[in-house]
């Protein structure tokens, strides 16, 4: 059994250009991750196995240019197969503590910023990731469509949706605190 001496350096190499891909670019991912599910622990997992099947692809996605493209491609395919699994699933996790108490102008914004999140989070997934992927990655609508695999017209529809349901929810809601 004979060992390629190049081989050992391309490897090398290999997992030096990944590690700081993902040295750079983790708190990203992970904050794109936690957009997407609305969990710590499921962004971990998320932005886990995405960076799993980012290194089985990244010679070949590095030498593209398209790193970040890919990686996001990735987690939105994996939430969205997560998500099909779980609608199988009547259990819900959560890392909020019930009862939290509201006191001050800080904890008042924190809440107003949590009630809007919890909104977004109800939000149906394919208008969920266009409104994470246009309004918190601030990407473009031709970047949403190629990343969601549908037209541009479909992201504006999508995003229309997603912003009306936001404003009637948020409405009903100002409704019941008063």
């Amino acid at each position: 059994m004979d060992i390629d001496a190049d081989a050992a350096p391309v490897a090398m190499d290999r997992d030096s250009a990944f590690e700081q891909y993902v040295e750079v670019r983790q708190a990203a991912l992970l904050r794109l991750a936690y957009l997407l599910t609305g969990d710590q622990h499921a962004a971990e997992d998320l932005l886990q196995t995405a960076l799993a099947k980012l290194y089985l692809a990244w010679n070949r996605v590095e030498r593209a240019g398209s790193v970040d493209a890919y990686t996001r491609r990735i987690m939105i395919n994996e939430r969205a197969s997560r998500w099909r699994r779980a609608a199988r699933r009547f259990e819900r996790s959560t890392d909020a503590v019930p009862e939290r108490p509201v006191v001050g102008d800080f904890d008042h914004m924190l809440a107003e910023g949590d009630a809007l999140w919890s909104v977004v989070q109800g939000l149906a997934p394919r208008q969920r990731a266009t409104v994470v992927l246009r309004f918190y990655e601030d990407l473009g609508e031709q970047e949403v469509a190629d990343l969601l695999g549908c037209s541009v017209g479909t992201v504006k529809s999508q995003t229309s949706r997603a912003l009306a349901t936001l404003r009637a929810r948020l409405e009903e809601r100002k409704g019941h605190d008063r």
